[in-house]
Protein backbone atom coordinates (compact mmCIF):
# COMPACT_ATOMS: atom_id res chain seq x y z
CA UNK A 1 0.00 0.00 0.00
CA UNK A 2 2.98 2.46 1.25
CA UNK A 3 4.58 1.65 -2.52
CA UNK A 4 1.32 2.45 -3.86
CA UNK A 5 1.24 5.97 -2.78
CA UNK A 6 4.85 6.32 -3.44
CA UNK A 7 4.22 5.97 -6.82
CA UNK A 8 1.35 8.04 -7.00
CA UNK A 9 3.35 10.90 -5.90
CA UNK A 10 6.11 10.16 -8.20
CA UNK A 11 3.42 10.64 -11.00
CA UNK A 12 1.54 13.94 -9.52
CA UNK A 13 5.19 15.30 -9.53
CA UNK A 14 5.84 14.72 -12.89
CA UNK A 15 2.71 16.18 -14.29
CA UNK A 16 3.27 19.25 -11.82
CA UNK A 17 6.73 19.69 -13.58
CA UNK A 18 5.88 18.80 -16.65
CA UNK A 19 4.64 22.15 -18.91
CA UNK A 20 1.23 22.55 -20.05
CA UNK A 21 1.28 22.54 -23.98
CA UNK A 22 -0.09 25.76 -26.08
CA UNK A 23 -2.22 24.38 -28.53
CA UNK A 24 -2.34 25.48 -32.15
CA UNK A 25 -4.94 28.29 -31.84
CA UNK A 26 -3.28 29.77 -28.68
CA UNK A 27 0.14 30.35 -30.59
CA UNK A 28 -2.10 31.57 -33.62
CA UNK A 29 -3.86 34.22 -31.00
CA UNK A 30 -0.70 35.49 -30.27
CA UNK A 31 1.07 35.76 -33.68
CA UNK A 32 -2.27 37.92 -34.47
CA UNK A 33 -1.78 40.36 -31.68
CA UNK A 34 2.00 40.61 -32.11
CA UNK A 35 1.21 41.20 -35.98
CA UNK A 36 -1.20 43.76 -34.87
CA UNK A 37 1.21 45.58 -32.44
CA UNK A 38 3.78 45.69 -35.50
CA UNK A 39 1.36 46.89 -37.95
CA UNK A 40 -0.16 49.62 -35.40
CA UNK A 41 3.34 50.97 -34.51
CA UNK A 42 4.64 50.82 -38.15
CA UNK A 43 1.01 53.02 -39.02
CA UNK A 44 1.70 55.68 -35.21
CA UNK A 45 5.27 56.17 -36.47
CA UNK A 46 4.99 58.66 -39.50
CA UNK A 47 2.66 60.92 -36.98
CA UNK A 48 6.32 60.59 -34.49
CA UNK A 49 8.15 61.55 -37.28
CA UNK A 50 5.71 65.01 -38.34
CA UNK A 51 6.64 65.94 -34.73
CA UNK A 52 9.97 65.37 -34.57
CA UNK A 53 10.48 66.95 -38.17
CA UNK A 54 8.79 70.13 -37.17
CA UNK A 55 12.28 71.28 -35.83
CA UNK A 56 14.09 72.86 -38.76
CA UNK A 57 17.62 71.55 -38.07
CA UNK A 58 16.28 68.20 -38.57
CA UNK A 59 16.74 67.51 -42.71
CA UNK A 60 14.62 64.15 -43.27
CA UNK A 61 15.23 61.66 -45.87
CA UNK A 62 12.60 60.63 -48.24
CA UNK A 63 11.88 56.71 -49.15
CA UNK A 64 13.09 57.21 -51.88
CA UNK A 65 16.47 58.17 -50.65
CA UNK A 66 16.42 54.79 -48.26
CA UNK A 67 15.63 52.57 -51.28
CA UNK A 68 18.83 53.93 -53.11
CA UNK A 69 21.11 53.15 -50.06
CA UNK A 70 19.05 49.56 -49.10
CA UNK A 71 20.14 49.43 -52.71
CA UNK A 72 23.89 49.97 -52.52
CA UNK A 73 23.32 53.05 -54.61
CA UNK A 74 24.10 56.67 -53.74
CA UNK A 75 22.15 59.80 -53.95
CA UNK A 76 22.98 63.45 -54.06
CA UNK A 77 21.14 66.06 -51.75
CA UNK A 78 22.37 69.04 -50.66
CA UNK A 79 19.85 70.38 -48.12
CA UNK A 80 19.13 74.32 -48.46
CA UNK A 81 17.06 76.22 -46.89
CA UNK A 82 13.78 77.91 -48.15
CA UNK A 83 14.99 81.45 -47.84
CA UNK A 84 18.05 80.34 -49.91
CA UNK A 85 15.96 79.40 -53.17
CA UNK A 86 14.92 81.56 -55.57
CA UNK A 87 11.44 82.90 -55.05
CA UNK A 88 10.94 82.17 -58.76
CA UNK A 89 11.42 78.43 -57.74
CA UNK A 90 8.58 78.25 -55.04
CA UNK A 91 5.92 80.55 -57.52
CA UNK A 92 6.69 77.67 -60.10
CA UNK A 93 5.93 74.79 -57.97
CA UNK A 94 2.78 76.34 -56.50
CA UNK A 95 1.59 77.66 -59.50
CA UNK A 96 1.96 73.83 -61.75
CA UNK A 97 1.71 71.63 -58.64
CA UNK A 98 -0.89 72.82 -56.09
CA UNK A 99 -2.08 76.24 -57.04
CA UNK A 100 -4.18 76.16 -53.64
CA UNK A 101 -1.20 75.62 -51.14
CA UNK A 102 -2.39 78.55 -49.51
CA UNK A 103 -5.67 78.29 -49.32
CA UNK A 104 -6.07 74.22 -48.07
CA UNK A 105 -4.84 72.75 -44.53
CA UNK A 106 -3.19 69.73 -46.77
CA UNK A 107 -6.04 68.26 -48.84
CA UNK A 108 -7.96 70.42 -51.54
CA UNK A 109 -11.31 68.38 -51.30
CA UNK A 110 -12.90 70.09 -54.22
CA UNK A 111 -10.38 68.51 -56.78
CA UNK A 112 -10.42 65.42 -54.34
CA UNK A 113 -14.26 65.55 -54.75
CA UNK A 114 -13.90 65.66 -59.04
CA UNK A 115 -11.61 62.98 -58.83
CA UNK A 116 -13.75 60.09 -57.01
CA UNK A 117 -16.54 61.64 -59.62
CA UNK A 118 -14.36 60.72 -62.52
CA UNK A 119 -12.91 57.63 -61.17
CA UNK A 120 -16.49 56.23 -60.59
CA UNK A 121 -18.07 57.59 -63.94
CA UNK A 122 -15.27 56.82 -66.14
CA UNK A 123 -12.71 54.21 -64.92
CA UNK A 124 -9.87 56.53 -64.06
CA UNK A 125 -9.44 60.44 -63.24
CA UNK A 126 -8.41 62.78 -66.34
CA UNK A 127 -5.90 64.59 -63.58
CA UNK A 128 -4.42 63.90 -60.30
CA UNK A 129 -5.70 65.54 -56.89
CA UNK A 130 -2.43 65.66 -55.06
CA UNK A 131 -1.65 68.42 -53.56
CA UNK A 132 2.06 69.53 -52.27
CA UNK A 133 1.33 67.99 -48.84
CA UNK A 134 0.11 64.98 -49.82
CA UNK A 135 3.63 64.38 -52.01
CA UNK A 136 5.59 65.55 -49.13
CA UNK A 137 4.25 62.68 -46.99
CA UNK A 138 4.48 60.23 -49.40
CA UNK A 139 8.07 61.57 -50.30
CA UNK A 140 8.96 60.96 -46.53
CA UNK A 141 6.65 58.24 -44.91
CA UNK A 142 5.38 56.04 -48.14
CA UNK A 143 6.18 54.17 -51.20
CA UNK A 144 5.63 55.25 -54.69
CA UNK A 145 3.13 52.80 -55.59
CA UNK A 146 -0.10 53.91 -56.53
CA UNK A 147 -2.85 52.68 -54.72
CA UNK A 148 -6.19 53.48 -53.18
CA UNK A 149 -4.33 52.59 -49.89
CA UNK A 150 -2.14 54.83 -50.18
CA UNK A 151 -3.93 57.70 -51.41
CA UNK A 152 -5.81 56.45 -47.75
CA UNK A 153 -2.57 56.80 -45.77
CA UNK A 154 -1.72 60.47 -47.70
CA UNK A 155 -4.74 62.28 -46.88
CA UNK A 156 -4.54 61.82 -42.73
CA UNK A 157 -0.85 62.57 -42.90
CA UNK A 158 -1.31 65.56 -45.13
CA UNK A 159 -3.70 67.26 -42.50
CA UNK A 160 -1.62 66.45 -40.00
CA UNK A 161 1.49 67.53 -41.23
CA UNK A 162 -0.06 70.69 -42.44
CA UNK A 163 -1.21 71.85 -39.48
CA UNK A 164 1.97 70.92 -36.84
CA UNK A 165 4.40 72.36 -40.27
CA UNK A 166 3.19 75.47 -41.48
CA UNK A 167 3.08 76.55 -45.43
CA UNK A 168 6.66 77.28 -44.93
CA UNK A 169 8.19 73.91 -43.50
CA UNK A 170 6.16 72.24 -45.61
CA UNK A 171 7.25 73.89 -48.87
CA UNK A 172 11.02 73.59 -47.80
CA UNK A 173 10.41 69.73 -46.85
CA UNK A 174 8.94 69.38 -50.33
CA UNK A 175 11.80 70.89 -52.60
CA UNK A 176 14.41 69.13 -50.07
CA UNK A 177 12.95 65.67 -51.18
CA UNK A 178 11.60 66.08 -54.79
CA UNK A 179 13.27 63.43 -57.28
CA UNK A 180 14.90 65.38 -59.79
CA UNK A 181 16.45 62.21 -62.19
CA UNK A 182 18.51 59.25 -61.36
CA UNK A 183 20.14 59.56 -57.84
CA UNK A 184 19.30 63.10 -57.56
CA UNK A 185 16.88 64.81 -54.66
CA UNK A 186 16.07 68.11 -53.60
CA UNK A 187 16.00 71.48 -55.45
CA UNK A 188 19.71 72.47 -54.90
CA UNK A 189 21.37 68.84 -56.42
CA UNK A 190 19.02 69.38 -59.22
CA UNK A 191 19.91 72.91 -59.97
CA UNK A 192 23.58 72.13 -59.82
CA UNK A 193 23.30 69.40 -61.69
CA UNK A 194 21.35 70.56 -64.46
CA UNK A 195 21.97 74.25 -64.54
CA UNK A 196 25.39 74.22 -62.82
CA UNK A 197 23.95 76.82 -60.21
CA UNK A 198 22.84 77.58 -56.86
CA UNK A 199 18.93 77.54 -55.93
CA UNK A 200 19.16 80.85 -55.39
CA UNK A 201 20.31 81.51 -58.39
CA UNK A 202 17.97 80.10 -60.49
CA UNK A 203 16.16 82.05 -63.53
CA UNK A 204 12.32 82.07 -63.98
CA UNK A 205 13.02 79.89 -66.96
CA UNK A 206 15.03 77.61 -65.31
CA UNK A 207 12.75 77.21 -62.38
CA UNK A 208 9.93 76.43 -64.71
CA UNK A 209 11.77 73.69 -66.64
CA UNK A 210 12.70 71.85 -62.95
CA UNK A 211 9.43 72.26 -62.47
CA UNK A 212 7.36 70.57 -65.81
CA UNK A 213 9.82 67.60 -65.12
CA UNK A 214 9.02 66.81 -61.42
CA UNK A 215 5.87 64.69 -62.96
CA UNK A 216 8.54 62.25 -64.94
CA UNK A 217 12.13 63.05 -63.15
CA UNK A 218 13.45 60.01 -64.80
CA UNK A 219 12.28 60.54 -68.51
CA UNK A 220 12.53 64.40 -68.75
CA UNK A 221 15.93 66.93 -68.68
CA UNK A 222 15.22 70.56 -67.56
CA UNK A 223 18.70 71.29 -69.00
CA UNK A 224 17.60 69.41 -72.52
CA UNK A 225 14.42 69.58 -72.97
CA UNK A 226 12.01 68.37 -75.67
CA UNK A 227 9.60 71.21 -77.74
CA UNK A 228 6.82 69.90 -75.58
CA UNK A 229 8.51 70.20 -72.67
CA UNK A 230 9.63 73.83 -73.53
CA UNK A 231 5.76 74.75 -74.17
CA UNK A 232 4.92 73.77 -70.70
CA UNK A 233 7.26 75.55 -68.85
CA UNK A 234 6.22 78.52 -70.78
CA UNK A 235 3.30 78.01 -69.49
CA UNK A 236 4.31 77.54 -66.16
CA UNK A 237 6.75 80.93 -66.63
CA UNK A 238 3.65 83.22 -67.37
CA UNK A 239 1.67 81.72 -64.21
CA UNK A 240 4.48 81.97 -61.68
CA UNK A 241 4.47 85.62 -62.74
CA UNK A 242 1.01 86.09 -61.61
CA UNK A 243 1.40 83.83 -58.69
CA UNK A 244 1.43 86.86 -55.94
CA UNK A 245 -2.36 86.45 -54.29
CA UNK A 246 -1.70 82.52 -54.57
CA UNK A 247 1.88 82.13 -52.55
CA UNK A 248 1.11 84.78 -49.98
CA UNK A 249 1.24 82.12 -47.07
CA UNK A 250 4.72 82.21 -48.46
CA UNK A 251 5.97 85.92 -48.92
CA UNK A 252 3.55 87.83 -47.36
Amino acid sequence: MAKAKKVTKKKIKAKAGKPAQVSWRQRLKRWLWRLLFVILIILLLPYLLVLLYRFEFIHPVSTLMLGELMSGRSYERQWVELEDVAPVMVQSVIMSEDGQYCAHSGVDWDALSIIVEETLENGSPSRGASTISMQVSKNLFLTSWRSPIRKMLEIPLALFSDMFWGKPRMIELYLNSAEWGHGIYGVEAAAQSYFGRSAEKLTRKQAALLTVALPNPILRNPANPSKGLRRLASRIETRSKQSGAYIKCIYP
